[in-house]
């Protein structure tokens, strides 16, 4: 993967950009502790990623953390992460968080669904 990117003991990487845009969203939400991604069932390629904010960890929850910028992913969604890159990509298309999960064997086009 990138040299600009932190792997956790699961092998999810958090780059650089991504842990710098979770921490400029957290410090406009307070009580805020990380941003949390779960894999949910649908979505046009069967699986989606829900990207939410956290105020807890749970009991369950892996973090990844990078600059004092925290990923929380329950245990479940991180069977269907390992090895996978979270990433922050600002471009003229737009904004957005992007996950290149190895495990996906097929995405859709806006990349926010996959199958594995």
């Amino acid at each position: 993967m990138g040299v600009d990117a932190k792997t956790d003991m699961k092998g999810v990487e958090l780059t650089e950009a991504a842990a710098r845009r979770i921490l400029k969203i957290l410090s406009e939400e307070p009580g805020k502790i990380g941003l949390r991604i779960a894999v949910d069932g649908g979505g046009c390629s069967g699986f989606s990623y829900k990207f939410d904010l956290a105020d807890s960890r749970n009991d369950d929850d892996t973090v990844i953390e990078r600059d004092g910028a925290k990923v929380l992913i329950d245990e479940l969604s991180l069977v269907y992460m390992g090895g996978s890159v979270i990433d922050f990509v600002d471009d003229l298309i737009g904004q957005s968080f992007q996950i290149r999960n190895p495990n996906a064997v097929a995405s859709c086009g806006c990349g926010t669904s996959f199958t594995i």
